[in-house]
């Protein structure tokens, strides 16, 4: 009897312990639009064996990449219902979270990277608050690259593409304000439905980064590509607020540890990649000769004209845009 009852007993701690070590297991669902085999999805992989490996795997990730979880706006919808936790998120998501982040890639306001890098630094705190305060935790910062002008054909200035069907994401405030003040009316897709539409000449140009053009197979549509960048993309790796509370102490602690070197991952090879897809493509597209001598000056004043537009809508920060001011004239005055 007594053999019986210990073995038993013995069973029930068992199924006791296992229920307990389940529990215990955290599954981050993680979208991105980043195809599999690409720099960033190279690094998320990297980044969610880290998390595995350091929890023991008691928080793990399960990626969703090259947009099958739908296009970012999608992956925002499928993260407040709880189907995802996280993502990847280029500007046009982050505007969907925090919109005065979107200073950051503003056409013709820096002249650098380290201009971009110090702006970011000096509003980096109200950026992760304003994450926070809309319900998501800003784990890491990350760009997509400098963006070009891509074209099915050549173009002879700025101001043909007045006449052009290029193409603007779908529901993309920021853009379609700078887009406006240049006069051109743009053709409103999803991400998703950009490579079908350059084939079928539904749209003839677009605004990418090298990198990101090569990735989603944009480069071999459009021949034709400007030598000057015009911004930089901007993106952010995010959960969600209430995912992350879920997490044990311990854990929250080591998400969050991750993010700064997953940020500098990030950026530094994003950089390095976006040059070494600038390279190959120069030697693969014609460049776009109307387009070699932009003038900054007029430029940096449309855009400037946008931003105003946004601050008016509230979209865009005036405190904030004053702060990424400052931060410029103190570097261009020669200030520390």
């Amino acid at each position: 009897m007594m053999p019986r009852l210990f073995k038993t007993l013995a069973v029930c701690a068992l199924l006791w312990a296992g229920a307990v070590h389940a529990a215990d297991v955290y599954v981050l669902k993680f979208a991105t639009l980043a195809p599999q085999g690409s720099t960033w999805m190279k690094i998320f992989e990297a980044w969610g064996k880290d998390l595995a490996g350091r929890s023991q795997g008691r928080l793990t990730v399960k990626f969703y990449p090259g947009g099958i979880a739908g296009d970012e706006p999608d992956m925002l919808k499928k993260i407040r219902f709880g189907q995802l936790q996280g993502a990847a998120l280029s500007g046009h998501g982050v505007g969907e979270i925090f919109p005065p982040a979107r200073i950051l890639e503003a056409p013709f306001l820096f002249r650098d990277h380290a201009e971009a890098d110090a702006a970011r630094a000096a509003i980096q705190p109200a950026i992760e608050a304003g994450f926070r305060a809309n319900q998501y935790e800003l784990l890491a910062w990350m760009e997509v690259g400098n963006i070009h002008f891509f074209s099915t054909r050549p173009l002879a200035s700025l101001d043909e593409l007045a006449r052009r069907r290029i193409w603007q994401w779908q529901g993309d405030r920021f853009i379609d304000a700078f887009f406006d003040a240049n006069g051109w009316s743009p053709i409103a897709l999803p991400i998703t439905e950009v490579y079908p539409a350059l084939s079928t000449g539904l749209v003839d140009t677009v605004v990418s980064t090298p990198l990101a053009s090569i990735a989603m197979q944009w480069a071999g549509r459009t021949p034709y590509m400007s030598t000057q960048p015009v911004a930089t993309g901007i993106g952010a790796v995010v959960v969600a607020s209430r995912f992350y509370a879920s997490l044990p102490p311990d854990l929250q602690a080591l998400l969050k540890g991750t993010g700064a070197p997953l940020s500098q991952r990030l950026i530094a090879d994003t950089r390095r990649d976006d040059q070494a897809a600038l390279a190959l493509l120069a030697k693969h597209t014609q460049p776009l000769t109307g387009l070699q001598t932009i003038d900054f000056a007029e430029q940096a004043a449309r855009s400037r004209k946008a931003v105003a537009a946004l601050e008016a809508r509230r979209y865009l920060s005036a405190d904030l845009d004053r702060q990424v001011d400052a931060v410029l004239a103190r570097r261009r005055g020669g200030a520390n």
